[in-house]
């Protein structure tokens, strides 16, 4: 292969058609717009517009909430923990961090922090030092001889 040989693949690029420029072109005159009315000229912007009638997004309730100071947390497995630690990817030792999954591979990036659930069975000694566990994920953790440091909740009035 040479660099002047170089192209793109068959479709890969596509051409824009050019509207309004003669009959021959097959999309002149009209260039495609159909005849009059509102949709042929420019500026239109009708989506959700019924015509003056009450629009559906409106005629409908509305429901829910979103919570603002929700908090998005990585949900690791104890599984999972222990398929790092037994291929050499977390070090028993250490304190089991939110930076130290990340560089074990184990969760992507870190969000809000990580909540520990229970499933699967840890037999590696590990402290944790998490912003979340589940209590079975916490029994877990003791009976095999590690520690789960959580944040202290902050009571409110």
């Amino acid at each position: 292969m040479k660099l002047n040989e170089i192209r793109d693949n068959e479709g890969a690029t596509h051409y824009k058609k050019r509207l309004g420029r003669g009959i021959g072109s097959g999309s002149g005159k009209t260039a495609g717009r159909g005849v009059k009315g509102q949709k042929a000229r420019s500026g239109v912007a009708i989506n959700g517009f019924e015509g003056g009638q009450m629009p559906l997004y409106r005629r409908l309730p509305k429901r829910g909430f979103k919570n603002p100071f929700t908090k998005k947390l990585n949900v690791v497995s104890l599984e999972r923990i222990q398929k790092a630690v037994d291929a050499k990817k977390l070090d028993a030792k250490d304190v089991v961090t939110a930076e130290s999954l990340v560089k074990a591979g184990v969760i992507r990036r870190v969000k809000d922090g990580v909540r520990l659930l229970s499933n699967g069975e840890l037999k590696a000694k590990l402290s944790f030092d998490i912003a979340g566990a589940s209590k079975a994920a916490v029994e877990k953790v003791e009976k095999a001889g590690g520690s789960v440091k959580l944040p202290e909740r902050v009571a409110t009035e």
